[in-house]
C-alpha cells in the first residue's frame, strides 16, 4: 500500500510560537523542525508497521523545506521546495491508498487554535466548502476526493480534528495538544505524542486495508467561498480564471471538477502573496 503525507508544523506537540515555525529564527526554528521530524517519522514508522510499502512526504509548511531528507525514516521520499503547482497537496494521485495529514492546525475562522490560519493569514479571513467554514484540511480534501484517496490519519490539536472530521469518516485522529488560545496550548510530551502517532498511523493503515475509511464525499457541483482581509485583495483574486467576486471582500470558485477548484485556489494564494500578502 502507498501512503502520501502532507506535513505542517503548527499542530506539532510543543510548537506554540511563530519563531518555532519560521526559518531564520535560530534555535527556536531548529527546535520546531526537530519536533516536526519526530512526529513525521513516527507516522512513517506506524504506516509501515500497518502495511505501507511506500511513503511519500510532501513538506507543506512555510518554505516547504523544513526537514533533513537523510533523517526521514523508512526510506520515505520527500517532496520539498516552494511554488509547487498543488501546494500542500503536491504529489498526490490516484495510485495512493491513504492520505495522512500530520501536524495540521485549525482555521483562521474557527475557535481558538494554536497559530491558526488558513493558508495565508494576511490574505484569507475565512474559507467555506459548500457553505461550511473549513480549515486547510477541508480545502485540501478537494484533492483527496478528486483522486479517490481517503484521508486516513490526522494529527494536530482538537480543533483540527473537529474541522477535518466531516471529510475523514473512519480516519484515525491523534490530538497532540489542547489549544488554550491562539498563542498557547497544553502539549503532550513529544515522546508520548510520537508514540500515539506511531500507533495511530498503524491503525489507520489497518482500517484502510479493511475498507473502513471513507472518501471526503464532497457534493458536486462544489463551491469554495473565500473571504479576504481587504477588498483590493478580493479584486486581485478575480484575475484568476474561474474566480468570481461575490462581495466586497469575497469571491467564489465553483464547479464539478474538484481538482480545478483547488488549482484555481492555489493560483489565488500565489497571486495574492505576490501582491502584498506575505
Amino acid at each position: 500500500m502507498k501512503v502520501w503525507m502532507s506535513i505542517d508544523m503548527e499542530g506539532v506537540a510543543g510548537v506554540v510560537d511563530w519563531d518555532q515555525c519560521r526559518p531564520g529564527n535560530g534555535a527556536s526554528y531548529e527546535l520546531g523542525c526537530d519536533l516536526l521530524l519526530g512526529e513525521v517519522n513516527a507516522a512513517i514508522e506506524g504506516a509501515i508497521a500497518g502495511g505501507a510499502t511506500e511513503v511519500v512526504v510532501n513538506d507543506s509548511h512555510s518554505r516547504m523545506a523544513n526537514l533533513d531528507p537523510r533523517a526521514l525514516a523508512g526510506g520515505a521520499q520527500y517532496i520539498s521546495g516552494r511554488h509547487k503547482p498543488r501546494y500542500m497537496m503536491e504529489g498526490l494521485d490516484e495510485s495512493f491508498d491513504a492520505v495522512f495529514f500530520v501536524g495540521y492546525h485549525g482555521s483562521i475562522s474557527g475557535r481558538p487554535s494554536t497559530m491558526s490560519h488558513t493558508y495565508n493569514p494576511e490574505v484569507f479571513s475565512g474559507a467555506k466548502v459548500n457553505g461550511t467554514y473549513v480549515g486547510e484540511s477541508g480545502i485540501n480534501a478537494l484533492v483527496s476526493d478528486h483522486f479517490k484517496v481517503p484521508i486516513a490519519f490526522v494529527s494536530g490539536d482538537e480543533v483540527t480534528w473537529e474541522e477535518t472530521a466531516p471529510f475523514a469518516a473512519g480516519a484515525v485522529n491523534v490530538v497532540t495538544k489542547q489549544s488554550i488560545t491562539r498563542a498557547s496550548a497544553k502539549n503532550l510530551h513529544p515522546t508520548e505524542s510520537c508514540r500515539r502517532i506511531r500507533e495511530g498511523a498503524r491503525e489507520a493503515m489497518e482500517r484502510v486495508s479493511k475498507g473502513s475509511v471513507e472518501l471526503p464525499q464532497i457534493a458536486r457541483p462544489a463551491t469554495l467561498d473565500l473571504e479576504f482581509q481587504t477588498g483590493d485583495i478580493a479584486d486581485i483574486a478575480t484575475w484568476v480564471r474561474g474566480v468570481d467576486r461575490t462581495a466586497e471582500r469575497g469571491a467564489r470558485i465553483e464547479g464539478t471538477d474538484l481538482l480545478n477548484i483547488f488549482t484555481s485556489f492555489v493560483a489565488v494564494t500565489y497571486i495574492t502573496r505576490q501582491a502584498g500578502g506575505r
